[in-house]
């Protein structure tokens, strides 16, 4: 298990990528090995984020394009540690046994959700695969998760300070699903084929199911399905555009705060969704823009 050193190694790894990346523009997926860690076995795997800058938002040329998304503008974004993967089915169920925590259901006509009881955990699939984005969430829920996370790791690792794991801000995720890119997807400009999961990407699961986490390749920063089959809870409170945004890197959000801004695209929208700059809000409530059906989340988490 990762001690204090191990991430300080990290956050060495984690600069000399950052120059690599001012450098080249890219960092490959397969010199990612000495940026990742995981602090407990049950813990999600995480992968070292360098710092850097980025144009947030679409170019109004941009296919699919939302207003949503502009204006343009430059972030920078410090260094900081991200789920290599959506968190899965089987580490959520983790949570529920240890925790007894039970989700409100994401489809209240139907009874779908999640449900605890007694150290025992059920998805809301039947035998769902463990490998699968756990969705059915809400914002709560994650929140939920990452409060438990955190307390787990401060107790096997007592010199940790603070609740280093949290939810990637907004500017935070969409630089990680850009990784150094500027077209609309990390692969290029077009949908492509089997690239990704939704209603039209080519895949065996378009439009039917969930697929594995790591059913596709890895963007250059070396996350899998950072892009469709699941959306993807940030801290941010959802804003119909960037006009005032935070230009460092943190999460915009207000005291009040109805709706959350949510990433990524999942297995049953269209190709315009399934864009580095796509966002859209989520309620927390099963209200009238509520998600959480199809929405999960990754981890993420600072560096010394």
């Amino acid at each position: 298990m990762p001690d204090r050193s191990r991430l300080l190694a990290v956050a060495l790894a984690l600069l000399l990528a950052s120059l690599a990346l001012a450098a080249a523009g890219l960092v490959r997926a397969q010199e990612h090995k000495d940026r990742e860690f995981r602090e407990c076995p049950d813990c999600p795997e995480m992968l070292g984020i360098p710092a850097g800058e980025f144009m947030m938002g679409s170019p109004p040329s941009e296919v699919g394009r939302f207003d949503s998304e502009g204006p343009q503008h430059p972030v920078t974004v410090a260094a900081f540690a991200l789920g290599k993967y959506d968190v899965t089915s089987e580490q959520f169920l983790t949570f529920l046994k240890e925790t007894g925590y039970e989700p409100a259901p994401c489809d209240p006509v139907l009874g779908l959700g999640w449900h605890s009881r007694k150290g025992l955990a059920y998805a809301p699939s039947y035998d769902e695969p463990r490998k699968w984005p756990a969705v059915c969430l809400d914002w709560r829920d994650a929140e939920a998760y990452i409060g438990w996370l955190n307390a787990r790791v401060k107790r096997l690792h007592p010199t940790v300070m603070g609740d280093p794991y949290r939810l990637p801000s907004e500017a935070e995720w969409e630089y990680a699903a850009r990784a150094g890119t500027k077209t609309a997807r990390w692969w290029g400009g077009a949908i492509g084929r089997n690239n990704a999961n939704c209603n039209g990407c080519g895949s065996p699961w378009d439009n039917r199911l969930l697929a594995d986490v790591d059913a596709f390749a890895p963007n250059p920063f070396g996350l899998y399905t950072i892009l469709g089959n699941a959306w993807q809870w940030t801290q941010d409170c959802w804003h119909p555009n960037y006009k005032d945004a935070p230009r460092d890197g943190r999460p915009w959000t207000e005291k009040s705060c109805p709706r959350h801004v949510v990433r990524g695209g999942s297995w049953n929208n269209v190709p315009a969704f399934v864009r580095s700059a796509s966002r859209s809000g989520s309620t927390a409530d099963n209200g009238k823009y509520d998600y959480s059906s199809l929405t999960g989340f990754r981890v993420a988490r600072d560096l010394p």
